[in-house]
């Protein structure tokens, strides 16, 4: 894997700058008063997207990447970007979605296509595998990584996504939760 630059810039670039913009999503939504103007309800969206790439992210650690890992990580991608459209059309409907934010919000969709296009290519045959093309035949058995990633990159990979992912938008959603409970009641 030391050798192959597919996954050099995956496991060095991708995953750091992906967090990192997701850093930066969550600053843009401090910065607009999320939990007072969209609240709970978009940082529950926030979690949901968290989460249908999280799995893949899991999936591509610890998982040999075969046909069916493939198609899961697809799948999940393209509901994430359906999430991504109802999360964003909910957003500007009740807050300001500045220019920042919407130019952070293109890296965190293309950024896990990026990821899902190198994972592609460093298992070529078993994606064409997929859809019955290739020398292969689609392997569907969910094995261990046979070469497990580096334990220190899995640790770092893991608190990265904790505290640079996860945490913040339990953050938010907590704020959120806060700015509802302390509203003033709307009369009837």
């Amino acid at each position: 894997m030391a050798q192959d630059p597919t996954a050099l810039i995956l496991m060095y670039f991708i995953v750091p700058i992906w967090f990192l913009a997701g850093v930066a999503d969550w600053m843009c939504h401090r910065a607009t008063h999320i939990e007072t103007t969209s609240g709970p309800k978009e940082s529950l969206l926030h979690l949901l997207m968290f989460a249908e790439l999280g799995l893949p992210l899991l999936a591509a650690i610890f998982l040999d990447v075969n046909a069916l890992v493939i198609a899961f990580m697809i799948a999940m991608f393209l509901l994430h970007e359906a999430t991504a459209f109802w999360d964003v059309s909910y957003a500007v409907s009740t807050r300001r979605v500045t220019p920042l934010e919407q130019h952070v919000h293109s890296f965190l969709e293309m950024i896990p296509l990026m990821a899902l296009l190198l994972i592609i290519a460093r298992h070529w045959p078993q994606f064409l595998a997929l859809f019955g093309a290739g020398e292969e035949a689609p392997r569907t058995a969910l094995a261990w990584k046979p070469e497990p990633l580096p334990q220190g990159y899995i640790v770092a990979v893991l608190s990265g996504a904790t505290l640079l992912g996860l945490l913040p938008y339990l953050e938010e959603l907590w704020r959120g939760l806060a700015a509802r409970r302390h509203a003033p009641r709307k009369a009837f």
